[in-house]
């Protein structure tokens, strides 16, 4: 698949959001900016170290979600802000890219406190069990995990 291609089928159903009950997924928008430029400026790798974007701001995290934004509508990749259930702030993030050796790659994060209160595994669990039973994807490559 080219980067230019469809991620999915063109009849296939993408889902907008994924419940769970200590976060929901959600497309990630324009309208998140704030919330997310909070997270990934605490957002830490899967071994907890910190990973943090502390040089980017808010005029070029904005022009990044539009970017996110397109390309989900446009259905070539997904971006899922990971928010708590009030929805009072951003956890961290789901991606689904195209990838060369695999029908989609899968990266994720989470922000510093949410990992420190074990949410990165259970977000990994959930969102594999999530493609494996809701997405059109065969192979699957989970970037970094």
């Amino acid at each position: 698949m080219s980067w230019h291609d469809k991620l999915v089928p063109r009849d296939f159903a993408v889902p907008e959001t994924f419940e769970h009950p200590r976060f929901r997924l959600r497309k990630l928008t324009i309208h998140d900016v704030d919330k997310d430029l909070d997270a990934i400026r605490e957002r830490v790798l899967p071994d907890g170290t910190p990973d943090p974007w502390l040089d980017t701001t808010r005029d070029e995290n904005l022009v990044d979600l539009g970017w996110h934004q397109k390309e989900f509508e446009l259905r070539r990749s997904f971006t899922y802000t990971v928010v708590a259930p009030d929805e009072s702030r951003v956890l961290g993030c789901v991606y689904l890219y195209p990838h060369e050796e695999a029908d989609v790659e899968v990266r994720m994060w989470v922000r510093g406190d949410a990992w420190g209160e074990g949410l990165d595994p259970l977000l990994e669990q959930a969102v594999r069990g999530w493609i494996d039973q809701t997405w059109p994807f065969e192979r699957v490559l989970y970037r970094d995990r």
